[in-house]
């Protein structure tokens, strides 16, 4: 019997302009996916796209700064960095969105939409929440979701002013570079940081003091510490988010149940590490003194010594299986991207691209080791930036198409490809679609 691996990991980096507390919470991958569903019928004037500030900052999002559902998410103010946490879906018409001129504010990263609620206590107010305002995502249409849009403003700074607001409230950004409210006599009054782009190239904003301080304090620790990191550089990682997988005797698929290991959910645990040359690259361009390797998430650039530090192989472990791809049913492989994450190359998205036989589409079946001591179970570790989940077969053919269903969803959550990108979606799993296949290929 063996078990193999693929990531629900989501790109999580974050750049505040101002440190903010990180919840840091257990994310249940279950509760996640029926609260945050992407509204496929939705008209959208925008997707994907960023929301700048009159002063040239991005509004960004970290999913594991809320609950253990992605709601009560905030919104910051932080330097541009292209990365998901900073896109933004505008949604004028759909299943929660019935009033013309009105548009719902919605993370590209999350499906969570851009809620203002005046119950909660002065400067936490403004969050991302479940679309159709309730907790579990069953919600229909909220006035406190909604605001004032029209698609002809798409390109000139506009006021975010929720109708909830009754025209007396505007968006604005707090001195803490939290997106928050203040008093206003509607849209033709706001100015300066109640000012909003949509869809503008984004300026790399000027980083205060304070964060550019840390960052050149960081550039420094980095630099001094190359000897340490070029010894470690061949190091790997692999921590774990389990999950069983059970087969379906009666047809021909086999359908694998996911479980979230909440000792493992959290943001500094996520399972992602790197390999020797990606470990050495990041040492030899601290050692020559060349341009750092900028990655999207937290910190801008990899930390050399964080990355060894983060990163242990485990030597110990026993492979079944070595460079493998994992391909879906249109033929695109899962790939990774070691600078997509954190400057200790953690928190690194899993994407679907054309297959070209590149490390990071390159996987290994480790059925024994530090972090699998489960009889009849293998991890499956990118060769290139290694993360793990379980997904028990049946047997050993690695070639049999599998869905990839969240256990506690009890079979109507699986993995799909959507827009490039490996994600939740609402599902049958008895009766599973194209599109929630995935194949092994050796």
């Amino acid at each position: 019997m063996l078990v193999s691996t693929l990531f629900t990991l989501l790109a999580v980096g974050i750049t505040t302009a101002a440190p903010l507390d990180r919840r840091d919470v257990a994310l249940d991958a279950a509760a996640t996916a029926e609260a945050q569903q992407r509204d496929g019928t939705a008209t959208r004037a925008f997707t994907a796209t960023t929301i700048t500030t009159s002063d040239g900052r991005c509004l960004s999002v970290d999913p594991f700064s809320g609950d253990f559902r992605e709601n009560d998410t905030p919104v910051l103010a932080a330097r541009c960095d292209g990365s998901k946490n900073q896109t933004w879906d505008v949604i004028t018409a759909g299943v929660h969105n019935n009033v013309e001129g009105q548009a719902l504010i919605v993370s590209s990263l999350t499906n969570a939409c851009l809620n203002f609620d005046n119950r909660r206590a002065v400067g936490d107010q403004v969050n991302l929440f479940s679309c159709g305002g309730r907790a579990d995502g069953a919600g229909q249409v909220t006035d406190s979701q909604l605001f004032a849009f029209a698609d002809n403003e798409s390109n000139a700074p506009i006021a975010l002013t929720p109708r909830v607001g009754k025209n007396v409230v505007c968006l604005t950004i707090n001195g803490n570079s939290r997106l928050d409210q203040t008093a206003c006599t509607g849209a033709s009054s706001a100015s300066g940081l109640e000012l909003f782009t949509f869809g503008a190239a984004a300026p790399a904003a000027t980083a205060p003091a304070a964060t550019a301080a840390a960052q050149a304090a960081e550039t420094t620790e980095a630099s001094a510490a190359t000897t340490a990191a070029a010894d470690c550089a061949a190091t790997t990682v692999t921590k774990t988010v389990t999950v069983t997988v059970t087969a379906d005797s009666g047809k021909n698929t086999q359908v694998a149940n996911v479980q979230t290991d909440t000792t493992t959910a959290t943001a500094a645990d996520a399972a992602i590490t790197t390999t020797a040359a990606a470990a050495a690259a990041a040492a030899t361009t601290a050692a020559t003194g060349t341009a750092p390797v900028k990655v999207s998430g937290a910190g801008g650039v990899l930390n050399p010594t964080a990355v060894a530090e983060a990163q242990k192989k485990d030597n110990t472990a026993t492979f079944a299986a070595t460079g493998v791809t994992i391909q879906d049913s249109a033929g695109q492989c899962l790939s990774v991207d070691a600078t997509g994450g954190d400057f200790r190359e953690n928190l690194i998205p899993v994407l679907l691209s054309a297959c070209d036989g590149s490390e990071g589409q390159k996987f290994d079946f480790l059925t024994k080791g530090v972090h699998n001591d489960q009889p009849g179970s293998a991890l499956i570790v990118s060769s290139l930036v290694q993360n793990a989940q379980l997904f028990q077969f049946t047997n050993a053919n690695l070639t049999a198409p599998y869905v990839l269903s969240p256990e506690s969803s009890n079979g109507k959550v699986c993995f799909i490809d959507d827009n490039g990108r490996l994600v939740n979606t609402p599902c049958d799993a008895t009766n599973p679609t194209a599109n929630e296949l995935f194949t092994i290929v050796a």
